[in-house]
């Protein structure tokens, strides 16, 4: 899955001069370590020149090297990777929030592009994608075997232009979507009133979605009327994004306190984030409503309300894509290389790596039949972050819960449109969202009334 937590980095200048002044003070160990490596390169460089002598056909030399730089960091988890300049830029421009396309989070999953979600408010919502689709055919020419960043550039064009997609989905034949590209920079925060209870659903955390926040928390303040009871944050299919994004959004709701912390490889290597003094909702319920599509920066926030004691979650069990990446810039024209660096961990030290936040109050989306369930286990099987090849295991020792009949779902003849909405309403409307923050005298609990 292509969820994101990433921390930019603006410069490769310190990390170079890290690198030279080190180059100066080397141990035998370090040397031996050296030796070793110079040695493999020149193996790497024995098979590059037969390659170029003797393969078929001739070879594109460029391509050939990014392909083995880039392999060399997807083997080490599913995140890591090599950005080529042109995929650098594309990266920039979705971390930017605006973009000429059809508004599709993928992922690259046994050659086949995969749909994460779909973007709110975006022409492939809008033509009913769905996540867990599989995308096999572009105007007629077969994807399967692309690359992932070939395949988004060929999503990707000219606003106004057409575009058919083939559809693979479990249970029904293949199909074809016509859509048109739109110029998109989705809003990716949006809000309404439920009666007495205000609704705010983020989609992802781009550059632009805590001054959304903002906006939107003044407009269910505006719109519902005589006092609201309760906030319902929708964190849903959301697929992650900016690790700064996240804190901030965290510091809506928090008065100060930790958020998250990262932890590297070497026991220095932890940096603790705080929310900033001065929540926008304070004394106000809120319930969170998470699916196995939240993911990263996501995760986060609900993990830390919910381990602050601020927000009940409610739903299924997420993602579980506990590691944090670090894009770092090679210079001109070189790309970047996205890098994992660390592992995150909610403010109680838990480590969601595989396994996710699990819901306070577990309630499915849609009522499961005996064939449903056994379709459930199969598709939990593949989609999360566990199942990636590469991924990371959880250093706790955490597994993700296996599926199961979940405690609440829809009730047989189930007519309305979304039960887990309908419980969270319910939730607050009850008195049932107590909040009982971590940090007495700083977040103040209160029933809803």
């Amino acid at each position: 899955m292509r969820s994101w937590l990433l921390i930019p980095v603006l410069g490769a200048g310190l990390l170079g001069g890290a690198l030279g002044v080190s180059a100066f003070a080397v141990t035998s160990g370090q040397a031996e370590s050296r030796a070793e490596t110079f040695k493999q390169l020149e193996l790497f460089a024995e098979i590059l020149a037969r390659v170029e002598a003797d393969y078929v056909t001739e070879i594109d030399q460029k391509e050939a090297i990014e392909a083995s730089i880039d392999g060399m960091l997807s083997s080490l988890d599913p995140h890591s990777s090599y950005l080529n300049p042109d995929e650098f830029r594309d990266m920039q421009v979705q971390t930017s929030g605006e973009y000429g396309g059809l508004g599709l989070e993928v992922s690259s999953q046994d050659g086949f592009v995969k749909v994460v979600a779909p973007m709110d408010g975006t022409p492939a919502a809008r033509a009913g994608v769905k996540s867990g689709d599989y995308l096999t055919a572009i105007d007629g020419t077969t994807i399967v075997g692309m690359t992932l960043n070939d395949a988004v550039k060929q999503m990707r064009g000219a606003v106004g232009t057409p575009i058919t997609i083939t559809i693979v989905r479990e249970g029904v034949e293949p199909f074809d979507v016509t859509m048109t590209r739109e110029n998109i920079r989705p809003e990716n925060v949006k809000h309404r009133a439920e009666g007495d209870v205000g609704y705010i659903r983020i989609s992802s955390f781009n550059e632009r979605t805590a001054d959304g926040l903002d906006a939107a928390i003044a407009g269910v303040r505006r719109d519902v009327k005589g006092g609201m009871k309760g906030l319902v944050l929708d964190l849903r299919d959301n697929p992650g994004g900016l690790l700064d994004q996240a804190i901030e959004v965290s510091s809506r709701f928090l008065n100060g306190g930790e958020v998250v912390s990262t932890r590297g490889r070497r026991p220095e290597d932890i940096e603790r984030y705080n929310a900033r003094r001065g929540e926008r909702f304070p004394n106000i319920p809120v319930v969170i409503l998470v699916n196995n599509g939240t993911a990263s920066a996501a995760e986060i926030v609900a993990g830390a309300l919910q381990d602050r004691g601020r927000a009940k979650v409610l739903g299924t069990t997420t993602f579980g894509k506990g590691s944090v990446q670090t894009v770092i810039p090679l210079g001109p024209e070189k790309g970047a290389m996205r890098l994992t660096t660390s592992r995150y961990y909610t403010p109680s030290g838990k480590a969601i790596q595989g396994s996710g936040i699990e819901p306070d109050i577990e309630v499915a989306s849609t009522r499961l039949s005996d064939k449903d369930l056994e379709d459930l286990r199969q598709r939990a099987a593949r989609y999360n972050e566990a199942a990636l090849p590469n991924a990371l295991e959880n250093d706790q020792g955490l597994k993700r819960v296996a599926p199961h009949v979940p405690a609440d779902m829809p009730p047989a003849g189930y007519a309305g449109k979304d039960y887990q909405l309908e419980k969270a309403l319910e939730l607050i409307r009850t008195g049932q969202a107590v909040v009982t923050p971590a940090r007495p005298g700083t977040d103040k609990p209160q029933k809803a009334k």
